[in-house]
């Protein structure tokens, strides 16, 4: 997951990040509320941290900002305020959940698993198209070119992925959790099996390989 951390406190901060990146996530980090909402407005997060004390825009203010922008990203909110009445608040400033410190580090990663594996809100499309490849969720169909290849469930998920983000490198963190709903790495390469097949199928009969490799990060679908 690439998560977003708003956090004024270097240590805490710190923390949060290294554990995170430990974790196999990608972490980006603002130490105030301007910064923070100029990154989760800049860049495509799969979940926020957001401290409700910060300097410029506090907390609450950033995640108001964010859902009157059209911003769908879950978002967490750490707070050393802890009553009914401050959590009631957040919630209701439009933040998905809520953190008291002092917090378990485990507590944290688990919660930010949780508000990845959420569906958005967001309706899905019926169909997806990038490049050549076109995908019909309904008919359950995918072609390329015109051309139908045959994909069997687990392909086809995997391939949806990665055109639900066309310019996004999707890491093999990422996939495990979208597509196997694993939040922990199984020590196996069924992302690269599947992966290889997706491939051969897909390339079948053309010149150009639909799916880039990006060495030391991930892969990315190509949209021409």
């Amino acid at each position: 997951m690439r998560i977003l951390i708003v956090e004024d406190d270097a240590e805490t901060r710190s923390f949060v990040m290294r554990g995170l990146s430990e974790a196999g996530h990608h972490v980006a980090a603002a130490a105030d509320g301007r910064e923070g909402v100029f990154l989760a407005t800049d860049g495509a997060f799969d979940a926020i941290v957001v401290d409700r004390m910060l300097p410029g825009i506090d907390g609450l203010s950033v995640v108001r900002m964010l859902r009157a922008g059209g911003s769908a990203t879950p978002i967490l909110m750490l707070t050393a305020m802890g009553s009914i009445e401050d959590r009631v608040e957040g919630l209701n400033s439009g933040a998905d959940d809520y953190l008291v410190k002092p917090f378990a580090f485990s507590e944290l990663a688990a919660r930010i698993n949780a508000l990845g594996r959420r569906p958005t809100s967001q309706a899905e499309p019926n169909r997806l198209s990038v490049g050549d490849i076109e995908l019909d969720f309904e008919r359950r169909t995918v072609k390329r070119a015109g051309r139908r290849v045959v994909l069997q469930p687990r392909e086809f998920a995997l391939l949806a992925e990665l055109m639900r983000n066309p310019r996004r490198v999707m890491t093999r963190t990422m996939l495990l959790e979208r597509v196997w709903d694993f939040d922990f790495d199984p020590k196996t390469n069924i992302v690269e099996t599947h992966l290889s097949r997706l491939r051969s199928k897909l390339n079948a009969g053309f010149d150009d390989d639909a799916i880039e490799t990006i060495r030391g990060a991930g892969y990315m679908i190509r949209s021409g």
